[in-house]
């Protein structure tokens, strides 16, 4: 599986931004799918998971309430709706897949996407 994640950008707390995470392969729709994020000098965390049928989600502390994952199996996509933008969600994001449930674990993902960059001002 080969991922392909987008829209990150430039935009003021408070906004919203919707990424995109493109999967390559026939075998997207079985994959749990995960975003994370890594903020300049910090630890890649946890931010979002969705099951491989999109029954089941969960969300890093942060973000709940304000961000949404969802899947559509037959466009091979996944999304994270960010709403209510604080500088502090500033960072790469980076969507994965692995495993087929939900999991806030980088070792549960096998493959992962190259980043988007998300920044927010203040």
């Amino acid at each position: 599986v080969q991922l392909q994640a987008s829209g990150g950008g430039l935009v003021q707390a408070g906004g919203s931004l919707r990424l995109s995470c493109a999967a390559s392969g026939r075998t997207f729709s079985s994959y749990g799918m995960g975003w994370f994020r890594q903020a300049p000098g910090k630890e890649r965390e946890f931010v979002a998971t969705i099951s491989w049928s999109g029954g089941s989600t969960y969300y890093a502390d942060s973000v709940k309430g304000r961000f949404t994952i969802s899947r559509d199996n037959a466009k091979n996509t996944v999304y994270l709706q960010m709403n209510s933008l604080k500088p502090e969600d500033t960072a790469v994001y980076y969507c994965a897949a692995g495993g087929y449930l939900i999991s806030s674990s980088t070792t549960t993902f096998d493959y992962w996407g190259q980043g988007t960059q998300v920044t927010v001002s203040s």
